[in-house]
């Protein structure tokens, strides 16, 4: 047995996957953690990482490498996406991640990767459990400063895949900067989705999709709104549907909500709460897309598994013949 890790940072969260991966191929999940740090606080207007949240991202990182020596991981991977890949000053977030993940793995640094390995490792990781009679799959991976469409066929292969540039803290801080968002904001807003949403259009064949899954924390907040939860658990979560009509009237009073009141919702993370309403603006014009595109399309399906689960699996495949 060899115990490997996954550490995924992106513009609004960094997140944990330590797993076993068992000499017959088998991987068991060991811990999986979540932090929202806002690395991509005003990357957007700057062009910069601010400074507070590479400290911010810093101590987290810190904390799960302490997990990781506690655990005795022995090989880690971590990527870094939107947010690094617009910063100017990245160099010096790559400078952390090296002495961190040094202590793990000698050399070991965060990679930025481009948007289609996140699309390739977003998918193997959502549809890893689903049922192979479900596809072809699209995978839409909401994030905080971009959105990945994937569409795939049941043993992996990539029919299709595009990542666009609006993600629920880029449009909050692009567009919808008032609390809550004005009219206008909201317009403006759905303009914005409107067109990236058209270039997807061009790039993925939706309309060969069976099935469409939701993942990160946009789609498994929303998820566990609509299910009623007192607290977040994903075990509820994963596999949960979210018919299109109904989660519409959900996020449209998301959209019109303040912070403050999003974040009476227990299982709405305090980190989230600002947020959340641009997301929500996001996922309503992806269900236009998809109506528009694909005449069965009526829902979405919830992963809890996701790019994480994607750069394990890809970890064992690397590893020499284990061991227990």
């Amino acid at each position: 047995m060899t115990r490997v890790a996954a550490v995924d940072c992106g513009t609004n969260s960094i997140r944990l996957l330590v797993s076993d991966v068992h000499p017959d191929g088998s991987i068991h999940e060991v811990t999986r953690l979540n932090e929202i740090v806002r690395l991509g606080q005003d990357v957007d207007a700057t062009g910069m990482l601010h400074p507070d949240a590479i400290e911010r991202t810093r101590l987290a990182l810190a904390e799960y490498v302490e997990i990781m020596e506690q655990e005795n991981v022995r090989t880690v991977r971590m990527v870094a996406t939107s947010a690094t890949r617009d910063a100017g000053n990245r160099d010096e977030f790559f400078a952390m991640t090296a002495e961190l993940l040094g202590r793990i793995t000698p050399g070991a640094s965060a990679e930025v990767i481009g948007g289609d390995e996140e699309a390739t490792l977003s998918f193997r990781g959502a549809v890893s459990d689903l049922d192979p009679a479900d596809a072809p799959f699209c995978v839409i991976d909401l994030g905080g400063g971009s959105t990945e469409f994937i569409v795939g066929d049941a043993d992996g292969e990539i029919l299709g895949a595009a990542s666009t540039q609006m993600g629920c803290v880029r449009l909050t801080e692009r567009i919808m900067t008032s609390d809550p968002a004005e009219e206008e904001q909201i317009r403006a807003g759905e303009d914005y989705v409107a067109e990236r949403v058209a270039e997807v259009e061009q790039l993925v064949p939706l309309e060969e999709a069976k099935t469409f899954v939701g993942v990160a924390g946009t789609f498994t907040t929303l998820a566990a709104l609509a299910l009623g939860l007192e607290s977040y658990d994903r075990s509820e979560i994963h596999g949960s549907e979210l018919k299109f009509d109904a989660l519409r009237v959900m996020t449209c009073r998301l959209v019109e909500a303040t912070s403050a009141k999003r974040a009476m919702h227990p299982v709405i993370h305090p980190g989230r709460a600002d947020v959340i309403g641009g997301g929500g603006v996001v996922v309503n014009g992806i269900i236009d897309l998809l109506k528009r595109t694909n005449k069965d399309a009526t829902s979405f399906v919830i992963s809890e598994r996701d790019i994480l689960d994607g750069i394990v699996a890809g970890l064992a495949d690397g590893l020499p013949a284990a061991t227990e």
